[in-house]
């Protein structure tokens, strides 16, 4: 990939629409450009203004579409190269003649993720920012976006920051320690080494246990509901999705297949699998239908067990407990549905959870008034979040090549750390400590190889 080449690509999604955008980088960008455009006001493109033109065909001076020009000079730009951006009306068959054109003009068409690629090599932004371009653009949710906001910002940067700078200055210290052994440079004491390596060390183990929230918000949950026959937990899914997806009918046993609907709750994806009920199987199909239900309960992040309140107050509770004893050791939520019909107490049901799992919290639902939606949805959540409310606004783990990298340095402190008691020579504790300083720099970019750079940008779309 030559870096030096004017490259050209759609920056718009495929597909027709209002608008769109043509994006050319490179230092004859503007040169490229110029013979395809006339401009409503006079024959140069002003840098950081809109200019208002025509497009039209270099070789006959035919109008074709009537476009926004921007120009970006550099290193005012995304890529710190010069930019132009034509905005046409958004037929595919214009888009792709200005391409064409601009291909003729001498530019190349550009790689994937190359003009962020670009601006990664050219300094604009670290290697964190440039995949959060990709999450920012990939995000369902809104929260996703935001998360993806504050990475672009550089949040997953100014954290590790800190961090890497101590690792820095120790390194410093125990380099000058072994050159200027002779000239009786002070040389830190075990326990002082110990203790800047703890302080290095915790907030690593701090940013790497965010990786299990970080993984949530980035790829979602998968959420099971289920329960015996008819207690309501197609109705329970509808309402959860807000749209009849799944068949209710009054006869037990309608649903045979898993019934799968991704939506959002609290800017989390969450991947809704609606279950056949659970019960001794009355033919081939439904038994299929009951082993896929129990394989999506050994799938699933998180279990609804739903239970029907209306059909007992507390004496006949033996086949629910059995499927409470099926799904026991799971993350889960019990459900009293359909409590509308119950007029009896509802203390009752959370003394029926086994001992062990006293924890698990109940909620009464009912599908049809959709009372205690919003406390589930708000249980989800809290399970989702757990004790990790305070790493989201201060940049946190989404990336499992992060969570691999700031293991790997947690890994390399570890070994120092057990070398130090040894008596082990400063020469060779700094390998250690080198070895973790290595995989902080992977992180945003600084030390990263050719061959990382090609796999990420590589699933970067065209045009980005």
């Amino acid at each position: 990939m030559n870096l030096d080449d004017t490259i050209v690509a759609i920056a718009t999604p495929p597909g027709r629409g209002g608008i769109g955008v043509v994006r050319l980088a490179g230092a004859d960008a503007r040169s490229v450009a110029l013979p395809m455009l006339r401009l409503a006001h006079g024959h140069d493109l002003e840098a950081g203004r809109a200019h208002f033109g025509e497009l039209i065909d270099p070789a006959s001076g035919e109008r074709l579409d009537e476009v926004v020009v921007s120009f970006f000079a550099k290193p005012h730009s995304y890529t710190t190269d010069d930019v132009v951006e034509i905005s046409c009306h958004g037929s595919p068959v214009v888009l792709r003649h200005v391409v064409q054109m601009a291909l003729a003009g001498g530019a190349r068409l550009a790689e994937p993720g190359e003009f962020t690629m670009r601006a990664f090599l050219n300094g604009r932004i670290d290697l964190t920012q440039a995949e959060a371009v990709r999450d920012l653009i990939e995000s369902q949710t809104l929260y996703q976006a935001q998360v993806a906001a504050h990475q672009l910002e550089g949040a997953l940067s100014r954290r590790l920051q800190p961090t890497k700078q101590k690792l820095v200055e120790l390194i410093s210290m125990l380099e000058a320690g072994v050159d200027f052994a002779e000239d009786d440079v002070s040389v830190l004491l075990d326990e002082q080494i110990l203790s800047r390596i703890a302080a290095i060390r915790a907030p690593l183990q701090e940013l790497l246990s965010s990786f299990a929230f970080g993984k949530l918000v980035h790829e979602g949950l998968t959420l099971a509901i289920v329960g015996r026959p008819n207690v309501g937990k197609s109705s329970l899914f509808n309402r959860l999705v807000e749209r009849e997806r799944a068949i209710v009918t009054a006869t037990p046993g309608t649903t045979r297949d898993l019934v799968s609907e991704t939506v959002s709750i609290g800017g989390i994806p969450v991947r809704l699998v609606d279950t056949a009920g659970i019960r001794a199987a009355l033919d081939e199909a439904e038994s299929i239908g009951v082993r896929k239900s129990m394989e999506a309960v050994a799938d699933a992040d998180i279990v609804l067990v739903v239970l029907d309140v209306s059909e007992f107050a507390g004496s006949d509770f033996t086949p629910d407990g059995e499927l409470l004893e099926k799904t026991q050791g799971r993350p889960r939520i019990v459900v009293g549905n359909k409590c509308d019909l119950l007029s009896a107490n509802r203390g009752w049901i959370a003394g029926k959870v086994p001992e062990d799992e006293s924890a698990t919290p109940v909620v009464f639902t009912s599908a049809v008034t959709g009372e205690g939606i919003d406390q589930l949805r708000a249980m989800v959540l809290a399970k989702v979040h757990g004790d990790s409310g305070s790493e989201r606004e201060g940049g946190f783990l989404t990336n499992v090549r992060h969570q691999k990298l700031v293991d790997d340095a947690i890994r390399a402190l570890d070994k120092a750390i057990a070398a130090i008691p040894l008596k082990t020579p400063h020469e060779m504790l700094l390998l250690d400590l080198y070895s973790a300083l290595r995989p902080l720099d992977d992180i945003t970019g600084a030390t990263t190889a050719d061959d990382i750079l090609n796999l990420i940008f590589s699933s970067f779309c065209i045009g980005k």
